[in-house]
């Protein structure tokens, strides 16, 4: 039996850019957290020790800052790409790069005051392999909440299940949303504004018999509106809220005091796509 170095890739994971556009008042911000991953000719440092094809990960990661002076940060899909074409076109064992990249909100104060929003951060993923660039936007930690139009009946009921049916509930999630682009040029973000709007007026709008239906309804509503998104994969933790015992004291809880439980929680993941989407080449999930 044989021993063989499968798939691997290497690079900068983290890397922490904050960049201040000066150019006049008011100033513009952008916090991103960059990960780089390179594949290509790279059996001989894992066999051998041999580095002669290792770009070192402390050159991705100046990279990433020296490109942030010369390029700016245009949008975190622009930028990506800048990144991954540079490292597949300027090394010739590198053949496929991968950047994702984390982009930090602040809300403006001032000319130049900002305070750190909490909450949702916007993503993005870029893949290169020397011909086809592929782009990825997100979105995570999205939380959303209805406190009523959900149900949960109808569902399997054997010996474990305590369970009990309802036609009334908070349905609360925080999503993380991915969805791919059919090409890698377009107004990055006009597009990231309006896939997030449409996610979001999904969720509100939808009269919800599980979690699963509000999750595909958000990514056909994704896929009627915009043409340029060929794929969505939406994951929605179902954060339960369960209605307070309130009988000990004499009171009645008409839906009206819940207990958020952070854990054991429910997760619903899935895809919705276009049936004709090409395909996505590198793993991008």
């Amino acid at each position: 039996m044989g021993i063989v170095l499968g798939a691997n890739q290497y690079g900068k994971a983290e890397t922490r850019l904050v960049h201040v556009a000066r150019a006049g008042e008011p100033h513009t911000l952008t916090d991103l957290n960059v990960s780089v991953a390179l594949a290509g000719d790279l059996a001989d440092v894992h066999l051998s020790g041999d580095n002669g094809h290792v770009l070192p990960t402390d050159t991705q990661k100046n990279t990433v800052y020296a490109f942030a002076r010369q390029h700016g940060v245009a949008s975190v899909e622009a930028f990506g790409l800048l990144l991954a074409r540079h490292f597949v076109d300027s090394q010739e064992p590198i053949h496929a790069a991968r950047v994702r990249l984390e982009s930090y909100s602040w809300s403006r104060l001032g000319p130049h005051s900002f305070q750190r929003d909490g909450g949702e951060v916007r993503t993005a993923t870029v893949t290169y392999d020397g011909s086809t660039a592929t782009v990825v936007s997100g979105v995570t930690d999205l939380v959303l909440l209805n406190s009523t139009d959900s149900e949960f009946v109808g569902f399997i009921e054997d010996g474990y299940t305590t369970l009990a049916p309802t036609t009334d509930r908070i349905l609360a999630t925080a999503v993380t949303a991915r969805w791919r682009h059919a090409t890698a040029d377009g107004d990055w973000d006009g597009s990231y504004a309006a896939v997030r709007s449409l996610l979001v007026e999904a969720f509100v709008g939808t009269y919800s018999r599980s979690l699963q239906q509000t999750l595909y309804a958000m990514g056909e509503r994704v896929l009627t509106a915009r043409p340029e998104v060929v794929e969505v994969r939406l994951a929605m933790p179902n954060r339960h809220h369960f209605l307070v015992d309130l009988s000990p004291f004499g009171l009645d809880n008409p839906n009206e005091v819940y207990f958020a439980a952070d854990r054991p929680y429910g997760l619903i993941e899935g895809t919705v796509a276009r049936d004709d989407a090409p395909a996505a080449g590198l793993a991008w999930w």
